[in-house]
């Protein structure tokens, strides 16, 4: 079963188990985060696969992630940031996938990674840019976040770093995170048919790995219970801060 899973994932056999495991992990992060699938995936897979094969089959694990947590963010969320948000991010992403093919793939990963590190932990500690969270902020966020989507599949990271900074519950933040990154899903689409990444090979790595990460997500959303939600903004500001810190690292190294 191993072998012909592995064959029809165009993975060695280490390579596939690797990748069950992190998109397990992935996918517990998140069921209670509401974000950070993606980031998760490409800071701990970036060195089993490339970019170009990560970003079409991390779409597709985003949707399915997307899907079984609508219906709780269509409930919390708040839908006029979330469209600001969404819209903005729609013309940064072509800007992305421009400079992806253009630019130096980890120099511009390093760069994004930089900046939200550093906003994270300005965060934690409560030295955070008063426009991080204003209107002006809003707008900015949005065309950034698409932007590194188009870079690197981390406009999520981005996005947290606004919603952890406005002044409103838990919930809200995660049910913000994941209308945005629904929505975000048909515009990405478009602009991976244009310049040709998503392919055959994806969808395949996408439905096979699917159960596990439905298993992943379902753990995560179970744990999002009224006495971790206390907990909910500390936690995602050192994960945003963790998973910068790895990217960094691998990017270096």
């Amino acid at each position: 079963m191993l072998v012909y899973f592995s064959e029809l994932t165009d993975l060695t056999e280490m390579q596939f188990i690797y990748c069950l495991v992190s998109i397990f992990v992935a996918g517990v992060v998140r069921g209670f985060s509401g974000f950070a699938l993606s980031a998760v995936v490409v800071a701990s897979m970036a060195g089993t696969l490339s970019t170009v094969e990560l970003l079409p089959m991390v779409y597709l694990l985003e949707a399915f992630a997307s899907l079984i947590m609508l219906r709780g963010g269509i409930r919390d969320a708040d839908m006029s940031i979330v469209w600001v948000l969404s819209i903005c991010s729609a013309i940064g992403v072509p800007i992305g996938l421009m400079a992806t093919i253009s630019l130096p793939i980890e120099l511009t990963r390093i760069i994004a990674l930089g900046l939200i590190l550093i906003l994270a932990v300005m965060q934690l500690f409560n030295f955070a840019p008063k426009f991080v969270g204003t209107r002006i902020g809003l707008y900015g966020t949005g065309l950034i976040a698409g932007i590194v989507s188009g870079l690197a599949a981390l406009g999520g990271m981005v996005v947290a770093l606004y919603v952890l900074a406005s002044k409103v519950e838990p919930r809200s933040m995660r049910g913000a995170l994941v209308m945005y990154l629904f929505i975000g899903l048909f515009t990405s689409l478009i602009w991976y048919l244009i310049y040709g990444i998503m392919d055959v090979r994806a969808v395949i790595r996408g439905i096979v790995f699917a159960p596990v990460l439905f298993a992943g997500v379902l753990i995560g959303f179970s744990l999002f219970s009224p006495a971790l939600q206390v907990f909910y903004k500390r936690f995602c500001l050192v994960l945003l801060m963790c998973l910068s810190l790895v990217g960094l690292l691998s990017a270096l190294a």
